[in-house]
């Protein structure tokens, strides 16, 4: 870039290509990796793209680590197919989920998390690029073609039949100048304490108890303290730098007032999350919006493509159609995760890990049958989608 009258000018040039593939999914949160395994095990060639060194997104670099949505009204388990295949493989490890029992809800451990994910990965032979920033779309008309990547190698692109947005913010479908809504929520900052465990129950129990001492994880006297933080937008990066600073801030002296509690003078900060507790910004403006309504009235679609739940498992199943998924406007891009078309009420519950896990399922298997059959995903036969999803064991109602 140079500057000419006092602006910055990008002057043209071409990209290099680093890779061509049938199913690009951007983001490698809950929803991404779901994506990339159910498109690879229904034998698309597929590349995953991730912006941290790590997959998982807010499940594991956020530490949203307890896992709320994946039951409903008497404790039935709507959460299947893939995401459900993750659950039972940490409840075989050692030391990686707590209270994985029906009807409750399960705690995990980032790190047994992330290394889970690596292993699910590799085992589908699925393409990885990690360290790598989605910063554009690659356009064909209507249609979106591939997206440009920023990394330490520069600026690249990577083209693809069928492109998947499981980045959270939209950033792709944005990109492509498809319709979206931009919201702002509360953005806060997770962390863990440990040495609970070696509280002196006896000298504490003299003194107020000192708050927030979080929830229980897979760690013996280590627990995960969530924060709500201040509505804020969460695309204003002077905004996100002002959130770290100050949350980094109040975390470390909140702990050290715990430490001058009679009895908690042993317990310690072991993390704070590497990844802003960033909880919704764009929203996509799709073929259907769902809305609570949708919920309490048990509608039911013909492109039914999963099924979500509830955060307290208080309600009754909710299904999700294939139209929230498409954007209006733009074609050949599919979204997934908190950023698909829900309305502000409804969009707190699409943005829980087990129903990214779903959407992200969803996603991946029809971009699937896309490529296979060489259609946009507004043309795809959804009952095709619908019947890979069911051979993967997802739910649909």
């Amino acid at each position: 870039p140079g500057i000419v009258d006092g602006r910055v000018i990008q002057p043209q040039r071409e990209l290099p290509v680093l890779h061509t593939t049938d199913v690009l999914v951007i983001g490698g949160g809950s929803a991404g990796v779901c994506a990339a395994i159910a498109a690879k095990r229904a034998g698309a060639d597929v590349c995953l793209v991730e912006r941290y060194g790590h997959f998982g997104g807010l499940w594991t670099g956020g530490l949203v680590l307890l896992i709320l949505g994946h039951i409903v009204t008497g404790g039935k388990q709507v959460c299947q197919g893939i995401g459900e295949e993750m659950m039972r493989r940490l409840d075989k490890m050692d030391g990686a989920i707590v209270n994985r029992r029906r009807g409750a809800n399960p705690t995990v451990d980032a790190e047994a998390t992330k290394y889970l994910m690596v292993e699910m990965v590799d085992e589908a032979k699925i393409d990885v690029f990690l360290h790598c920033w989605g910063v554009d779309a690659i356009m064909e008309g209507d249609a979106v073609r591939g997206a440009v990547f920023e990394s330490k190698s520069g600026r690249q692109a990577i083209l693809a039949k069928v492109v998947i947005d499981a980045t959270g913010d939209g950033d792709l479908f944005a990109a492509a100048g498809a319709e979206f809504e931009h919201r702002s929520h509360n953005v806060g900052l997770v962390t863990r304490i440990a040495n609970l465990d070696r509280v002196d129950a006896d000298r504490a129990k003299l003194s107020p108890k000192p708050r927030p001492l979080g929830g229980v994880t897979p760690v013996p006297g280590v627990n995960w303290v969530n924060m709500r933080g201040p509505e804020v937008d969460g695309l204003c990066v002077a905004t996100l730098t002002r959130m770290e600073l100050n949350h980094r801030k109040f975390i470390w002296q909140n702990i050290q007032r715990t430490r001058k509690v009679p009895g908690y003078e042993q317990v310690y900060l072991t993390e704070t999350a590497p990844q802003l507790g960033v909880r919704i910004t764009r929203v996509l403006h799709g073929l259907h919006t769902l809305t609570r309504e949708d919920l309490r009235a048990g509608k039911r679609f013909p492109d039914v493509v999963g099924v979500g739940g509830s955060e307290n498992g208080q309600h009754d199943e909710w299904q999700i159609p294939y139209g929230s998924l498409l954007p209006r406007t733009v074609d050949n891009v599919l979204a997934s995760g908190r950023c698909i078309d829900a309305e502000m009420r409804m969009a707190d519950l699409v943005r829980l890990i087990p129903n990214c896990f779903v959407t992200g399922h969803a996603a991946g298997a029809a971009a699937a049958v896309c490529a296979a059959d060489d259609c946009m995903p507004r043309e795809v036969e959804v009952a095709k989608v619908q019947k890979l999803l069911r051979e993967q064991d997802a739910y649909l109602g």
